[in-house]
């Protein structure tokens, strides 16, 4: 009976041992498992770092990647500094360069700028002088003649029953308008006041013209306004064209010269062929 009751308390015993040595491989195998166990594998695919290990739970074991990382990141930011700093060094250089051009292009424009503006100030100075007395005369005596021609031109047109007496009356309006408007641009780019109304002389002849009728109307008006009056204004012209300094003026006279010669000798023709007969109506 004793050897039985010894023989169970040693099985007991054994059990107990079994039970603890159980629970600690038990243990054993549980905290293994909680530290990494492969090389170059991961648990999370999708998961490694640069050095190939992961942790169970798929974090990054970063310990020698960082140092990779770190060195890697200073020679590409050394690069970068350097490639940058040699860039903007170059393109400074450049945009220095660009601004002297700019800034020379820049010089150059104002120059020419400021030549023009001085050009155009000089030429405005020159139209706007005042003329001499000499000039203005010479300008007033256009104006005159030109005036004339024109209202005594619409009169020939208004009256006459002749063709060619019209065709002359017509032809002494477009021209002299013209030629008048010329004058009263330049009357006004040098201040000078022009008459706005006929003088006495150019009045009596208008006046006479209005009372008459038919050929007796032609022959005074081709007479007066077409040979007479043509006369006095060459003679105007080539007696103020000595006087003349200005050369503005001095060309508006030129241009007047010829088309009043022209007029001149188409009135003598007609004023001779109309001379003591009424043909030609």
């Amino acid at each position: 009976m004793q050897n039985k009751n010894t023989l169970k308390a040693l099985l007991a015993v054994s059990a107990v041992a079994a039970m603890f040595s159980a629970v600690g491989v038990h243990a054993q195998t549980a905290a293994v498992s909680q530290t990494p166990t492969q090389t170059g594998t991961s648990s999370t695919p999708g998961k490694q770092n640069t050095s190939g290990k992961t942790t169970r739970e798929g974090t990054m074991d970063n310990t020698n990647s960082t140092g990779m990382e770190n060195r890697a990141n200073q020679t590409g930011a050394a690069g970068m500094t350097g490639h940058g700093a040699s860039g903007m060094a170059g393109h400074s250089g450049q945009s220095g360069q660009s601004a002297g051009m700019a800034g020379k292009s820049g010089s150059t424009s104002s120059s020419m700028g400021a030549s023009g503006a001085g050009q155009a100030a000089a030429g405005t100075a020159a139209s706007g002088a005042k003329l001499s007395a000499s000039d203005e005369k010479a300008v007033k005596d256009m104006a005159m003649a030109d005036m004339a021609e024109v209202e005594t031109g619409k009169l020939a047109l208004s009256k006459s029953q002749n063709a060619d007496v019209k065709a002359f009356a017509q032809q002494m309006v477009d021209d002299h308008g013209q030629a008048l408007t010329k004058v009263q641009a330049l009357a006004q780019a040098r201040g000078v006041t022009l008459p706005t109304e006929l003088d006495a002389k150019h009045k009596a002849m208008s006046a006479k013209l209005e009372k008459l009728s038919g050929d007796a109307f032609d022959k005074a008006y081709m007479a007066n306004a077409g040979v007479k009056d043509h006369k006095d204004t060459k003679s105007k012209l080539a007696s103020d064209a000595k006087k003349i300094k200005d050369p503005d003026v001095k060309a508006l006279a030129d241009q007047h010269m010829p088309v009043v010669e022209q007029h001149l000798k188409s009135a003598q023709q007609m004023h001779m062929a109309k001379s003591g007969t009424t043909a030609g109506k």
